[in-house]
């Protein structure tokens, strides 16, 4: 089993911009003996190991080159598998010193799950650590069953309950978007590792992940054409398709349940549908045109977690106004509800650059950059969770460490390095 390692061609201390710079110094902060925290701050529980931030930080740690940060991201994925639950959950959260464990709120956090699987390969595959891949092979063996239970009635879709994922105060559940596309990445994943360990292809794995892509591609994407050969239910899905003639065609829909359908853009699931190239080339255009017409915020270049925004005057709000487990984020233009994020900004930028769209790429990181330099409490670059979505003022969580890996993630895939080196073989497409 091997690996080709590759260091990345960084530039010189003179050519970084001040907004990578900054970001990669909180990184280093973030970094702790256990791993990375969300953020070094003693703000509620962000100071602890997160399954779903200590992923997307431990991707942008080794775009940098540096050997510490890369090494912090193994002992990452190291402390949540050490901490795995008895049916195989990886912690939503975790404080090692304090031996706090947590799973999830009121529910479990599945995503914590996927992300885990999917910093694995990504590790292992920039690193060539094969004695780590070895070391882990127990744990992953265990998320792979529990991930199949999760899909309930076996027919290829996980089911994501209310607050199941990082959305965990919004209104969406069932069959989550996001979510089966990280369960779609992290079955590459879980291919790649099999090909590694016994130099053979798992065909039944191989099967499922061509089967996921078509469910995915046949049940979120409204257009003119019949009711798809994979449509998961068909009477839901012509429901679906007659309500959704303000977004047919325009992006992929968030979420259905037996309920019927979320037909709010999800800026997340649109862009991973493209990273992980469940998108073709029509439907990416189409969704760049939504983004840059009606999503994106028209003075900052960050994109919100769902649009348009749920307000009092809504139907949904009466049920949102009630989702939470401490006190309500979810106000108009704040948190998930129209809030703009640099994290997710981030991954948009690695997109748009790895297609070529370079400029457009550009115009993100910079408003990145200027997002993460916004002070909190009286302190430049307050790296915050998220911006006001109409006041344009940085809110949340101070020093989040994920806003600083969207800043590392875009500015090195801008230059040319690859986010993701697991993908499918042509054959599996």
């Amino acid at each position: 089993m091997s690996n080709q390692q590759h260091g990345p061609d960084l530039p010189t201390a003179s050519t970084v911009p001040v907004g990578y710079r900054e970001a990669v110094a909180l990184l280093r902060a973030c970094s702790t003996e256990q791993g990375f925290v969300a953020a070094p701050t003693q703000s509620r529980n962000y100071r602890r190991i997160w399954g779903r931030d200590g992923a997307i930080i431990s991707l942008a740690a080794l775009l940098t080159g540096d050997d510490d940060l890369r090494s912090t991201a193994r002992k990452t994925i190291e402390t949540l598998a050490r901490y795995q639950g008895p049916h195989g959950e990886i912690p939503s959260n975790v404080d090692p010193v304090a031996g706090r464990i947590s799973y999830g709120g009121t529910t479990g956090r599945v995503d914590s799950n996927l992300w885990f699987l999917i910093a694995c390969g990504e590790y292992w595959r920039a690193t060539g650590d094969d004695p780590f891949l070895e070391q882990l092979v127990p744990a992953i063996e265990k998320i792979r069953f529990l991930l199949g239970a999760w899909e309930f009635n076996n027919r290829g879709l996980i089911y994501v309950p209310l607050t199941g994922d990082w959305a965990d105060e919004y209104l969406h559940n069932g069959y989550v978007l996001y979510d089966q596309l990280l369960y779609l990445q992290a079955n590459r994943t879980l291919a790649s590792i099999h090909n590694a360990l016994h130099g053979s292809t798992d065909h039944a794995l191989a099967q499922k992940i061509s089967r996921l892509r078509h469910l995915i591609r046949a049940n979120y994407w409204f257009d003119e054409t019949e009711v798809p050969d994979d449509v998961y239910h068909e009477v839901l899905y012509r429901k679906g398709l007659q309500a959704a003639s303000h977004c047919r065609e325009r992006y992929w829909m968030a979420s259905f349940s037996p309920s019927g359908y979320s037909y709010r853009f999800d800026a997340f699931a649109n862009v991973l549908a493209s990273l992980f190239d469940v998108a073709d080339d029509a439907q990416r255009n189409n969704v760049d045109a939504y983004i840059f017409t009606e999503a994106m915020n028209d003075e900052l270049d960050l994109l919100p977690a769902f649009h348009p925004v749920i307000r009092p005057v809504d139907e949904d709000w009466e049920h949102l106004q009630v989702m939470f487990s401490y006190t309500f984020k979810n106000r108009p233009y704040e948190y998930h509800n129209g809030g703009l994020w640099p994290m997710v900004t981030g991954f948009y930028a690695c997109d748009l650059a790895r297609r070529g769209r370079k400029k457009e790429a550009q115009r993100l990181v910079e408003a990145i950059n200027q997002a993460n330099a916004m002070p909190m409490d009286g302190e430049p670059w307050g790296f915050a969770e998220y911006i006001h979505g109409k006041e344009l003022t940085p809110q949340g969580t101070k020093r989040q460490g994920w806003s600083a890996a969207a800043a590392v993630m875009a500015q090195r895939t801008l230059e040319g390095e690859t986010l993701f080196r697991i993908d499918d073989s042509p054959a599996e497409r």
